[in-house]
């Protein structure tokens, strides 16, 4: 914990929170600022103490001081896991027992990024998928051939928010018989799917009294080797993390 007197550094690394001084202001009945004040500020009613604080987030340094990544959120009670920032940085970072499953074209690992969450934490539904020797799978871009690409699915349920994921790149495979250019995964390559379990009013209610939290989805590809392509295939996923008892309000504010 820092004792920032006069925000100064905050000012310094330029995440001071002005919306908390604006919700004090001659604007103070502007729905507009009202609404910014409950997202980025607190949910409670405006006051002194909130001027001067930051916009939460997190800074990772490297050994000299230097700021490598950051992380921040658009909520201010939502916040990135530090499991899941490791992993997002490619430092590993998740203790949690995998899941493995073989099929005849791929190894998969997969584990969530935490074992235990809280609402409002982001983390992640992580794969290491192995491509088989000489398999390939289908990367996005290959359905503009008619190819079923890699697609990682979750199954949507209420105040579950899925994040856009990002797919790794890919190298272009050359298939002589059809002198065909395709992208593909043929290596080992890992995806990760963030997830929130939302913090809202309605999504602590609805989580009330729950002590887990099950997401299900599906990894659907489609592979080939140097001679034969075979039909898509749909791997059903599942994982399961605890969920955390949320703090009383006095704290989190």
């Amino acid at each position: 914990m820092l004792a920032d007197v006069g925000s100064a550094t905050i000012k310094e690394y330029g995440i001071l929170n002005t919306v908390a001084e604006e919700a004090l202001g001659a604007d103070a009945d502007d729905p507009d600022v009202q609404a910014d004040f409950e997202l980025l500020v607190s949910v409670t009613s405006p006051s002194e103490r909130f001027v001067g604080i930051a916009y939460p987030g997190t800074f990772m340094l490297d050994p000299d001081g230097v700021v490598e990544s950051r992380f921040f959120e658009d909520f201010y009670r939502e916040r990135s896991t530090a499991s899941n920032i490791m992993l997002r940085l490619g430092a590993g970072g998740s203790s949690v027992d995998g899941t493995e499953i073989s099929t005849s074209h791929v190894e998969i690992l997969t584990y969530p990024s935490d074992a235990v969450i809280a609402l409002g934490e982001r983390f992640s539904l992580a794969l290491e998928l192995v491509p088989q020797p000489t398999m390939h799978l289908y990367a996005p871009g290959a359905e503009l051939q008619g190819y079923r690409v890699t697609t990682l699915r979750i199954d949507p349920q209420p105040f579950v928010r899925i994040l856009p994921l990002e797919y790794p790149e890919s190298e272009i495979y050359y298939f002589e018989p059809l002198d065909e250019r395709v992208p593909v995964y043929q290596r080992p390559f890992s995806l990760l799917q963030e997830v929130v379990a939302e913090v809202t009013r309605d999504a602590q209610a609805a989580f009330d009294g729950k002590d887990e939290l099950t997401l299900t989805g599906s990894l659907d590809y489609q592979a080939c080797d140097d001679q034969v392509c075979y039909n898509p295939v749909s791997v059903p996923l599942s994982w399961t993390v605890a969920i955390r008892s949320a703090p009383s309000r006095q704290r989190r504010e």
